[in-house]
């Protein structure tokens, strides 16, 4: 079985000793970069499965890395480690399209069980809409527009409104974590946020209540499964 290959970036050299060789003993394929600015060149040579960033580094941080990461991969999944706790860097670490955040001092068992769980979301991910476009049932939904269609209706969606429906339609038939969906497209589940997430949530229902093969279930007390037939 072929070993997941990491991209470790930390500039504590002796921290990052530790957790090299603690990913090497549970058989991940580590290369590990201290230097910011060098970071995307070893991304592009090594085509990583997974990256774990530290945020403080020297020449360039881990958001700007991020940042860089995802104009060239969109799927690939980014952990974010630091001794910052201020919420705003959290929702900056999201928004940038990072996938998870684990605060120093860490476990590497926890390290460990979220570079699992984030490999195992990707090997388990439906296909990501392509081509700017998909078709859900009886609409046809333009991304890059913000356009869903039926027949000849044309329906102008928020931003919001068509990001909500991707995140939905490209995780159909699964279960989605409310606090997930607040966090990747609000910044942060608060209860202001959460009332919004309802209103969006009915607005998408009342979109797509031509096809009834059609359905947003809501999970009582965890989220929503979205059903296309």
């Amino acid at each position: 079985m072929k070993s997941a290959k990491v991209l470790y970036v930390e500039d504590e050299l002796f921290l990052g000793k530790i957790v090299r060789e603690s990913l090497e003993s549970r058989h991940f394929e580590v290369i590990m970069e201290s230097d910011g600015a060098r970071v995307l060149d070893v991304f592009k040579a090594c085509k990583p499965d997974i990256c774990v960033l530290d945020i403080m580094l020297p020449n360039k941080d881990g958001f700007a890395i991020a940042d860089e990461i995802r104009l060239l991969n969109e799927e690939v999944p980014i952990i974010f480690l630091t001794a910052k706790i201020q919420t705003e860097d959290v929702v900056k670490g999201f928004s940038i399209g990072g996938n998870d955040y684990i605060r120093k001092p860490f476990s590497m068992e926890e390290l460990i069980v979220r570079i699992q769980n984030l490999l195992r979301n990707k090997a388990e991910a439906t296909p990501k809409i392509t081509g700017g476009s998909a078709t859900i049932g009886k609409y046809q939904f333009q991304v890059n527009r913000q356009l869903l269609c039926y027949g000849k209706e044309e329906r102008k969606l928020s931003f919001r409104e068509s990001e909500l429906l991707k995140l939905l339609y490209e995780n159909r038939d699964k279960i989605i974590d409310r606090k997930d969906i607040l966090n990747l497209l609000w910044g942060n589940d608060s209860f202001f946020n959460s009332r919004n997430l309802d209103v969006y949530i009915t607005k998408l229902r009342s979109y797509l209540r031509e096809d009834a093969s059609l359905e947003i279930i809501t999970i009582k007390g965890v989220g929503y499964r979205f059903i296309t037939g």
